[in-house]
C-alpha cells in the first residue's frame, strides 16, 4: 500500500497487493457481470413463460426459507467469521492449524445443515402459510411444493459457500467466479428442459442443478490448494472458538434482516397478485450494479483488509477502506440515477413480451425507482460491513442492522397502504441510506480517521455529476418516445440505448472535467491498463 514515497523514488505507484486487489475486482466483475446476464435471461423466460402472477409470486417466496437457512449458517455469518480467521492463520504461517480449523468447522456446520433442512421439510406447510398468509390454497399449496425442492439446494450451496471461503482466503477468486455463473446457467438449461412437463417446478429442479454445478467445478481447485480434511468435532479448538465467538452476533443479525424479508413478503402477500414477483424483480435490477461492482471490490479486498488488520497494518487498513468506498460510490451513485431515470423503459426492455403484461411493467417499474433511491447505500455497505468483520468486530454491524430492520419495518407498515409495493421499495431504501450513515459513523470512531473530508468530496461530485445524468437520460427518453413505436423491441433498445450512451457521456465528462482520481481507476480497472508507466493517480495522490 502507499508508503509515503513518492512514484518516481518507488517506481511504480501500485503495489504488489494492490494489484492483486485491482485484477481479482477485475475478474470477479466480469463473473458477476456474466452471473447477472444470465440471471436476467433466466428471469425473462420464466416470466415471459409464466407471467408475472401468483405462479412466479409461488416461486419467488419458495426461495425464502432455504436461502433463509443457508445465509445463516454459510452464507453470512460464517463467511463473516471463517475468513478473517483462516486468513489470519495462513498471513502468519500457521497453515496446517488453518486447516484443522476449517475441517473442524466444515463438520459442524453440515451436521447443523442436514437437522435443519430436516426440520424445514417437515414444517414446510407452517411456515409457508406464516411467510405468504394472503395466498390462496393453490397458491400456498405451490409455494410449499417448491419450497421442499429447494431444501436440496441448501446442502451444495453450503459445500460451495465453504469452498470459496477457503479459496479466498488464499486470494483465490476464479473457479468461485465460475460458480455462480454456472449456478444460473444450470437454472435455465434444466429449467428449459423440465418445464414442459412439470411446469414451474422445473425451474426449482434447475435451481438445484445449479447449484450442484457451483460446488462442483470448485473441487478440483481446492484439492490442488491442498485439501487436508480431519474428521473432528473439536469445538474446543481456540480457532473454532474464536468463529464461534464472531459468528454469534451475525447469525443474531442475520435473523433480524431475515425476519425483515419475510415481514416485507407477507405484507407482500396481501397485495394484488404478481406483487411479490414484481417486488424481487425490481431489488434484483437495483441490486445489479451492486453485484457487479460493489460485491466485487467487497469480496476482492476482504482478505487484504483482513491481513493488513492481522499485521496491524492500520495506515494501509484505512487507505484501503477509502480507496474502496470512493470507487463504490462513483460507479453506483450514476448506477442509481439511470435506473431511476429509465425505470419503466428498462422494464419493457428487459421483460415485457409474453405473458409479461404492460401493467406488470408498472408495477415492477415502480418498486425498481423507489429501490434505487438506496442503490449507492446498499452498494456501500457491502464494503463497510466486511470492514468490520475485517477488524473482527461482528457485533457492530449487527447493532447497526438491527436499529436499521426496526425502522424498516416500521416504515412498511406506514407506507404500504399509500403506496403499496412502492412503499416497501421506499422503506428499503430509506433504511439502507441509515444503515450506512451509522456504519461509517462508528468507522471513524473506530479508526479516528475514515478519509472522511476525501470521501465527503468524492460522493458530492458524484452526486452532482449523478443528477445531471440522469435528467439528460430521462430528456433524451422521453424525446426517443415521440419518435419511435415502443410495441418493437428494437424501438425498445434504441430508446433505453439512447438514454444510456447520453448519460454515460454527461457522467463521464463531468467526473473528468472534475479531475476525479477514481474515474481514472475505475476506467484503469474496466479496460486493464495497469501497465508500469500508467500511473493511476486513485493510487498516488495520497
Amino acid at each position: 500500500m502507499w508508503d509515503g514515497a513518492t512514484p518516481t523514488e518507488r517506481g511504480p505507484c501500485m503495489t504488489s497487493s494492490e494489484n492483486r486487489v485491482v485484477k481479482a475486482a477485475g475478474l470477479i466483475m466480469a463473473a458477476m457481470f456474466t452471473s447477472r446476464i444470465l440471471g436476467y435471461l433466466r428471469d425473462v423466460v420464466i416470466y415471459a413463460r409464466f407471467g408475472q402472477n401468483r405462479i412466479t409470486d409461488a416461486y419467488n417466496a419458495a426461495f425464502s426459507i432455504p436461502d433463509f437457512l443457508y445465509m445463516l449458517l454459510v452464507g453470512g455469518a460464517l463467511s463473516s467469521a471463517f475468513i478473517p480467521t483462516f486468513s489470519a492463520y495462513v498471513a502468519t504461517h500457521r497453515e496446517e492449524e488453518a486447516w484443522e480449523v476449517a475441517s473442524i468447522v466444515f463438520n459442524v456446520i453440515m451436521l447443523l445443515m442436514l437437522v435443519g433442512m430436516a426440520i424445514g421439510l417437515i414444517f414446510t406447510p407452517q411456515l409457508v402459510y406464516l411467510l405468504v398468509p394472503g395466498f390462496d390454497a393453490e397458491s400456498a399449496g405451490l409455494t410449499i411444493t417448491l419450497t421442499r425442492i429447494m431444501f436440496a439446494q441448501v446442502f451444495f450451496m453450503a459445500l460451495s459457500g465453504i469452498s470459496m471461503g477457503i479459496l479466498n482466503s488464499y486470494k483465490h477468486f476464479l473457479t468461485p467466479a465460475i460458480g455462480s455463473v454456472l449456478y444460473n446457467l444450470g437454472i435455465i438449461v434444466v429449467g428449459l428442459i423440465l418445464s414442459p412437463r412439470y411446469g414451474i417446478a422445473g425451474f426449482s429442479i434447475g435451481v438445484v442443478a445449479g447449484a450442484a454445478a457451483n460446488i462442483g467445478v470448485q473441487l478440483p481447485t481446492l484439492l490442488r490448494r491442498g485439501l487436508r480434511y480431519r474428521l473432528s468435532f473439536n469445538v474446543r479448538h481456540p480457532g473454532v472458538v474464536k468463529i464461534g465467538r464472531l459468528m454469534l452476533p451475525v447469525l443474531i443479525g442475520l435473523s433480524v434482516i431475515h425476519f425483515n424479508v419475510f415481514v416485507n413478503q407477507n405484507l407482500a402477500s396481501t397485495l394484488s397478485d404478481g406483487a411479490v414477483a414484481a417486488l424481487r424483480t425490481g431489488q434484483r435490477l437495483m441490486m445489479l450494479p451492486v453485484g457487479i461492482f460493489a460485491i466485487a471490490v467487497a469480496v476482492a479486498v476482504f482478505p487484504s483488509l483482513s491481513g493488513q488488520a492481522a499485521r496491524g497494518e492500520m495506515d494501509q487498513f484505512r487507505r484501503s477502506v477509502s480507496l474502496g468506498l470512493r470507487s463504490v460510490l462513483f460507479i453506483n451513485l450514476p448506477a442509481a440515477a439511470g435506473l431511476i431515470a429509465l425505470a419503466v423503459p428498462v422494464v419493457r426492455l428487459l421483460y415485457e413480451q409474453g405473458k409479461f403484461t404492460s401493467s406488470a411493467t408498472q408495477a415492477t417499474a415502480n418498486a425498481l425507482f423507489f429501490y434505487s433511491l438506496g442503490l449507492f447505500a446498499y452498494a456501500s455497505i457491502q464494503l463497510l460491513n466486511r470492514v468490520f468483520y475485517a477488524l473482527q468486530d461482528t457485533r457492530t454491524p449487527v447493532t447497526a442492522g438491527i436499529a436499521t430492520i426496526a425502522l424498516n419495518i416500521a416504515l412498511n407498515y406506514a407506507l404500504i397502504r399509500p403506496m403499496e409495493q412502492g412503499g416497501l421499495a421506499l422503506a428499503y431504501s430509506v433504511a439502507g441510506v441509515f444503515n450506512m450513515a451509522l456504519l461509517l459513523y462508528i468507522l471513524r470512531r473506530k479508526l479516528g480517521s475514515v478519509d472522511g473530508a476525501r470521501i465527503a468530496s468524492s460522493f458530492g461530485k458524484s452526486l452532482f455529476a449523478s443528477v445531471l445524468m440522469g435528467i439528460m437520460s430521462y430528456a433524451v427518453a422521453t424525446y426517443a418516445a415521440n419518435w419511435l413505436d415502443l410495441s418493437r423491441k428494437l424501438h425498445q433498445a434504441g430508446q433505453v440505448g439512447a438514454g444510456i450512451v447520453v448519460g454515460m457521456a454527461v457522467y463521464s465528462a463531468l467526473a473528468m472535467a472534475f479531475k476525479m482520481e477514481e474515474a481514472e481507476m475505475v476506467w484503469g480497472l474496466v479496460t486493464k491498463r495497469f501497465r508500469r508507466g500508467k500511473q493511476i493517480r486513485a493510487f498516488c495522490d495520497d
